[in-house]
């Protein structure tokens, strides 16, 4: 099964149990519009090469199309469809008023040259520039993706719109009109959430065992915030491979491995295992960072963690879903676990527009009561429903959405 199969899969299943209306479930099974450009790009030593990218607009009956550019040389077309009703239902959960965007250019960014990259970000960006703007499509950082490529994106669009117009995207350089807090965003939504969940079940941090899947920006900032407030490391790992110890793992010297050495793979305090044994190590939460399909019908019955959290987008199959339900594990679905990003480039957005900064500390209380207010509606909705934690986000989202559909475009 494809992203995009799965993506439509976990709709139908929502439709289903809430009973949505049939044409609306048509309309968020088909994106409103999906782009592809040839990008042509001089190289270092004066070759040119051509790149495909991409940009797919969803659904905009919220808002104007929200999400985040990835450089991997693994995107298709297929799987920017799936991130982009991923991101028009998770700023639908956290009820924000933005529809799902995504776009993403075939690319090892790792082989380019920084002026190579610059070229080709900036080309990319004056190929889709009619579509997008800051009421209209606003991208942000994704896999691969910096706040300096952001710097890049609003520079080359204010250039052709003829004025600043830095509110085309978030995920920028505070200097550059960014948001403080930005960086932590996704992981401290997470660890929002995951705190209302461990305080319901009456969870101790000093006694609850985690593993981390990805040690990224996502995943290493969580592993920082929950190892601060208790919870013990047990497992980590990076794309080349992870370390886990039964002991616990220190968190300052895994940062000062992979500083030094480029993995955590390589980190003497632990034992050194791969991404795919990582994930059936002991443990008591299991928490995703990486990429997508990581648990599938091949390993989830091996899956030893009580809680699964996801920080990545769809890291778990939908195959992997039903075995997991079966065997009494819970799943914080992607949409809701990582909403903060979303949440904090809105923050940014509105801090563009009015032209101000807001301190950190206020970003942090402002994205703790959407956090938190989004976990209550889902597991609202998962009681009403009797259903698991992703379909009550879906079902969550999706009614917002019906209603301005029919509100809104008057269908």
């Amino acid at each position: 099964m494809s992203l995009f199969e799965n993506t439509l899969a976990q709709i139908k299943r929502a439709s289903d149990i809430m009973s949505l209306d049939k044409d609306i479930a048509t309309i968020l099974s088909n994106p409103m519009r999906k782009v592809e450009v040839n990008i042509p790009v001089r190289m270092d030593d004066g070759t040119l090469r051509i790149f495909t990218g991409f940009r797919v607009q969803h659904n905009n009956a919220c808002g104007p199309f929200k999400g985040g550019i990835r450089y991997h040389q693994q995107v298709d077309f297929g799987e920017v469809m799936a991130l982009s009703v991923w991101m028009t239902i998770k700023c639908s959960v956290v009820g924000i008023p933005l529809g799902g965007g995504k776009g993403g250019i075939i690319v090892n960014p790792k082989e380019l040259s920084e002026g190579e990259l610059e070229r080709l970000t900036r080309r990319y960006i004056r190929m889709i520039a009619p579509i997008i703007g800051p009421t209209t499509d606003v991208p942000a950082p994704d896999v691969n993706t910096t706040p300096k490529i952001m710097s890049w994106i609003a520079d080359e669009y204010s250039k052709f719109v003829g004025h600043d117009a830095k509110g085309v995207v978030t995920g920028k350089p505070l200097e550059n009109g960014g948001s403080k807090g930005r960086d932590k965003a996704t992981a401290m939504g997470g660890t929002y959430v995951l705190n209302e969940y461990a305080t319901e079940k009456g969870l101790n941090p000093a006694e609850t065992k985690i593993i981390v899947q990805g040690f990224g920006n996502a995943g290493s900032i969580m592993i920082e915030l929950l190892t601060a407030a208790g919870y013990k490391l047990v497992g980590t790992s990076d794309s080349q491979g992870g370390v886990y110890s039964a002991d616990g793992l220190d968190f300052a010297a895994l940062t000062a491995c992979k500083a030094e050495k480029g993995t955590v793979h390589a980190f003497e305090g632990g034992k050194a295992i791969t991404n795919e044994e990582l994930l059936v190590q002991d443990c008591d939460i299991l928490i995703l960072a990486a990429l997508e399909n990581q648990l599938t019908s091949g390993n989830a019955d091996q899956v030893k963690a009580t809680l699964v959290l996801e920080l990545a987008n769809g890291p778990t199959m939908p195959e992997a879903d039903e075995i997991l339900s079966k065997k009494g594990i819970p799943i914080i679905p992607d949409i809701l676990a990582n909403a903060g990003g979303v949440t904090v480039s809105w923050f940014e957005m509105l801090q563009n527009a009015d032209n101000k900064y807001w301190e950190t500390d206020e970003v942090n209380a402002k994205l703790k009561d959407i956090m938190v207010k989004s976990w209550n509606d889902v597991k609202g909705n998962k009681e009403k429903y009797n259903c698991t934690f992703r379909e009550a986000a879906f079902i969550t989202a999706i009614g917002r959405v019906e209603k301005a559909i029919k509100e809104n475009w008057k269908i």
